[in-house]
């Protein structure tokens, strides 16, 4: 809790430093989804009549309903009124090629940086969205053994599905979810256990969207999930929209270099790494 007195023991204010107990912090690596379904046709709306394709796309390209010129974005990603959600091609969107490309790309990069002495993408624990693109990026990164340690193969993290660390939710449907069923059967290695609420079905989207302040709420109660695991390495897949709402409630404080770096909207499948401390 602010004002324990805690966040004051840090020496001498000129020092310039900050110190913490180790026992009170987490370091957390932030990942945002690769790009998605939804993302290229949204490109596709806000652009000019001259589609641009970029090689190997193509599939997907054709796979997505094309826009009509002029059509906004958001009308683009809203059910009609006779229409359930999960008969829009762009439900639950799912990754692009060049999306699980990012995704492998992250992963290499991970593993060729060693800390502790074991790969870097040996975390303690994954926590993921329950969204299909989110759980296709956790896969693509974080599916497979990161490597061996002392001669012996590590097995690969395990990977926690949460709702509180899913997209914004609401209104659009790339933001609503299948139902845990259809998500355990395409994911059987992830762990469902500790999915909100008995429902099979996705109970939080609808036609009125997650306010920003419920949004933010979410996120911090997420930060206090996480404070509270035992785990103190862990990585989270999830959404630039929610990160954005997460991250913006940070940095006040900061120099405006710093400010810009954490608050800053995030690209597709960016790492963004943080120390969680609880002043609690």
């Amino acid at each position: 809790m602010m004002g324990d007195g805690f966040e004051f023991a840090l020496g001498p204010p000129s020092s310039g430093f900050s110190m913490f107990l180790a026992d009170r912090t987490t370091k957390v690596h932030f990942i945002s989804v690769s790009e998605g379904m939804h993302n290229v046709a949204v490109r596709r709306t806000l652009e000019s009549k001259e589609e641009e394709e970029e090689e190997g796309d193509a599939e997907e390209h054709n796979r997505v309903r094309r826009p009509r010129s002029g059509s906004s974005a958001e009308g683009f990603l809203l059910r009609k009124p006779d229409e359930l959600p999960s008969d829009h091609p762009l439900h639950d969107a799912r990754l692009t090629r060049r999306g699980l490309k990012q995704a492998r790309t992250l992963r290499t990069m991970l593993s060729s940086r060693p800390s502790g002495g074991r790969p870097f993408t040996a975390f303690d624990l994954v926590v993921v969205s329950p969204l299909t693109r989110a759980c296709e990026t956790a896969r693509a990164v974080f599916g497979s053994s990161p490597g061996s340690m002392g001669g012996i193969e590590l097995p690969s993290p395990r990977i926690l599905v949460r709702e509180d660390c899913r997209e914004r939710y609401g209104r659009y449907v790339c933001d609503g979810r299948r139902s845990v069923a259809e998500l355990r059967d395409e994911f059987p290695s992830f762990d469902f256990d500790e999915m909100m609420g008995e429902s099979d079905a996705d109970e939080l989207q609808s036609d009125e969207r997650e306010t920003s302040i419920e949004c933010r709420e979410r996120a911090l109660r997420l930060l206090e999930w996480l404070s509270g695991r035992p785990q103190k390495c862990v990585a989270v897949v999830t959404h630039s929209e929610f990160l954005r709402h997460l991250f913006g409630q940070f940095g006040d404080n900061l120099r405006d270099e710093d400010r810009s770096c954490l608050q800053r909207t995030t690209g597709n499948c960016e790492l963004r790494s943080v120390v969680l401390c609880s002043h609690g």
